[in-house]
């Protein structure tokens, strides 16, 4: 594949990460239309957001080995025809049983979306350090902004039409994605001989820096994603916007995650390892000086600041993960997805008590110092592999 080729690819995946990503985070507006349309409580109506979220967390273990065996373009592209199938179908749900098994089908599927392809563009250019940051980067950064998007496009979609045209737009855009990657991506055979997840993950855990660099993926995933969930609700609480406004605000995150994944190879060539523990720091110093603001204006700057951080941080510990296992980086970044997902519930849980208790103040200091911790720990370990694996691939 060739230069132009390369960047159609990490568009379209990128674009496919946005939708999906997206997909899942759209669905927390909607929640009161839905229930008003259902007739059914917020709580009954919250159990679809759980059908969607308990099946993405399971077969993210699956799609991984799957993809080392018959190849991550053509799991790939199954999973996007399922999400885009499913997710369109919500728009015709007619109770909550039909509601939540659509979105338990589409759940399943979109697991297979970020881990698959992290794993692909690894494939695709692991041979150069910083091409595969800068890769990673774009496409993580898309993804992200997606989510951090979803609650101002769901919004809109919501107020214009109802909730059944959210599922329909999302449904339909990543099934325009999904024709367009049939004819983007390569196709290549799989990487193992077999399918055996005994033996997948046992080569894994073999791995003790492997398991340590996916137990920083797990620290991430807390700080971040059991965070920012409730950070909208913190906006509008501090300025008083509706949630079209608040969404505007979140997205600030989401594309200082775009811009910072497009120089990230350059950063960490200059700058090494180092990267990391600054990238933390900022990341911690945003969400600390977050529950302090009042300003929309600094509001959206310690957002940004806080996704600049992040998107320094991950793509790294991802690119890290798959030289440690080059042979299957699916099942590494099913791995390493499975860590992020069951960190981000778990911060969200705890975090939650946090918020009833403390109010919102405890909830990003507690993040922030989960994040400076990852930060120093991965800078650590980096340096330690460093000889081990190259310093280049670091």
């Amino acid at each position: 594949m060739d230069n132009a080729g390369s960047r159609r690819m990490v568009l379209v995946l990128g674009l496919m990460a946005f939708w999906c990503n997206g997909d899942n985070y759209a669905a927390a507006p909607l929640l009161v239309e839905i229930a008003r349309d259902l007739h059914l409580d917020i709580s009954r109506a919250a159990l679809s957001v759980t059908a969607y979220m308990l099946p993405f967390g399971l077969f993210t273990l699956l799609f991984g080995p799957l993809a080392d065996r018959f190849g991550k373009a053509r799991i790939i592209n199954l999973a996007a025809f399922g999400t885009a199938i499913f997710s369109a179908l919500g728009a015709v749900a007619f109770d909550l049983a039909s509601l939540s098994l659509i979105r338990a089908v589409n759940g399943a599927f979109a697991a297979a979306i970020l881990p698959v392809t992290m794993s692909l563009l690894g494939d695709r250019f692991g041979r150069d350090p910083q091409e595969v940051q800068n890769a990673l980067g774009k496409v993580l950064g898309m993804a992200f902004l997606g989510g951090a998007s979803a609650t101002g496009i769901g919004g809109v979609l919501a107020y214009v039409g109802s909730w059944r045209l959210v599922y329909l737009a999302y449904g339909i855009a990543e099934l325009i994605i999904a024709l367009i990657m049939l004819k983007t991506l390569e196709k290549q055979p799989g990487t193992v001989a077999t399918l055996n997840l005994k033996e997948a993950y046992g080569d894994a855990f073999a791995s003790s820096d492997l398991i340590k660099t996916v137990g920083i993926i797990f620290l991430v995933g807390s700080s971040v994603f059991g965070s920012f969930v409730y950070a909208g609700k913190f906006v509008e609480t501090r300025t008083g916007y509706n949630i079209l406004l608040v969404g505007l605000i979140l997205t600030c995150f989401g594309l200082a995650t775009v811009v910072g994944g497009r120089k990230l190879g350059v950063l960490k060539q200059k700058m090494g390892n180092k990267l990391l523990f600054l990238a933390g720091l900022l990341a911690a110093a945003s969400w600390v000086l977050m529950g302090a603001w009042h300003s929309p204006a600094l509001l959206s700057l310690s957002l940004a600041g806080f996704g600049l951080g992040f998107i320094m941080i991950q793509p790294t510990l991802i690119a890290t993960a798959q030289q440690l296992l080059p042979a299957r980086r699916g099942t590494v970044m099913s791995l390493a997805s499975f860590n992020m997902f069951v960190g981000g519930g778990l911060g969200t849980w705890l975090n939650g008590h946090l918020l009833n208790k403390w109010g919102f103040e405890p909830v990003f200091l507690g993040a922030a110092g989960l994040i400076l911790v990852a930060g120093v720990i991965a800078a650590r370990l980096l340096d330690r592999l460093a000889p081990t694996i190259g310093a280049g691939a670091l």
